[in-house]
């Protein structure tokens, strides 16, 4: 009798291990002890201590399996059929929190940083040409489309660690609509300077927008981990660029209107080149 007892209590601690909660094989062995006994005095016939074994080794497996979660849950279903088609539907993906809810928003916010980087080119090929032969506004448009390329790809990079994946199709209406004239980059030099501002503004906007949806006033969700990403990566040197363009159209505009503005000009070009 002993024996028997010793064989069941050690079966009882692997199976608990296995469905983790093996912290109840003592609880469920005293039981099964105590139905061994009443079978040894003869009160319960044999083959309900072996229902009894079924029964209550049944009802703590299908415990431990709700505790699990879906990813879980999709391979160990996964693995009971020797069919390839279970297991490409696994539900274990990077998602969670608002991703799904500003996926779209983000692959607009990757799209318009790849288009603002190759107008910024244009731009700079445009003050490098013999004609206008401005260095400095090279400089600068060349820079701020490398900043808008590496930023795009890294908003990219951001999508795919979350779980996302990127779509080059989704681009903003109001991008699709900008009028014809908004499409010239041939541009004086305070005018390129302009249009380069009003153009961060609207990076600035479209991540405050991207914000306010990540920590949305809705409470169906809420992610700060993409608050913080925004914030670090984008929002931050957003209002630094602004600051910087702001300044120069500011100072480049009062030069023009001074008395020798073909100096002034050349004069900061020069100083524009230098930083």
């Amino acid at each position: 009798m002993v024996l028997v007892l010793f064989l069941v209590r050690t079966t009882f601690r692997a199976i608990f291990v296995c469905t983790e909660i093996g912290g109840r094989a003592e609880y469920i062995f005293r039981v099964f002890r105590f139905v061994v006994i009443r079978d040894y005095a003869g009160e319960i016939p044999g083959i309900m201590i072996m229902k009894s074994f079924i029964v209550i080794a049944v009802f703590f497996c299908a415990a431990a399996s709700a505790s699990e979660d879906y990813c879980y849950k999709d391979v160990v279903e996964a693995c009971k059929t020797t069919s390839k088609k279970y297991t490409t539907g696994l539900n274990c993906t990077a998602k969670y929190g608002a991703i799904d809810a500003v996926q779209a928003d983000l692959q607009k916010y990757a799209n318009l940083h790849l288009v603002r980087s190759f107008e910024y080119l244009l731009m700079s090929t445009h003050f490098a040409n013999y004609e206008k032969n401005r260095p400095g506004f090279e400089k600068l448009f060349r820079g701020l489309s490398d900043d808008k390329w590496s930023h795009g790809i890294e908003v990219i990079k951001y999508i795919a660690k979350r779980g996302g994946e990127m779509n080059f199709n989704v681009v903003g209406d109001d991008l699709l609509q900008e009028a014809e004239e908004d499409r010239s980059f041939e541009l004086y030099e305070l005018s390129a300077i302009a249009r380069a501002l009003d153009n961060e503004k609207r990076f600035a906007l479209e991540a405050h927008h991207i914000h306010s949806e990540a920590t949305r006033k809705s409470k169906s969700f809420h992610d700060p981990e993409i608050s913080d990403y925004l914030e670090k990566e984008h929002v931050h040197k957003d209002r630094d660029l602004v600051r910087k363009l702001a300044g120069y159209t500011t100072d480049l505009s009062a030069l023009l209107n001074g008395p020798d503005s073909s100096l002034s000009l050349f004069l900061f070009d020069d100083y524009l080149q230098k930083q």
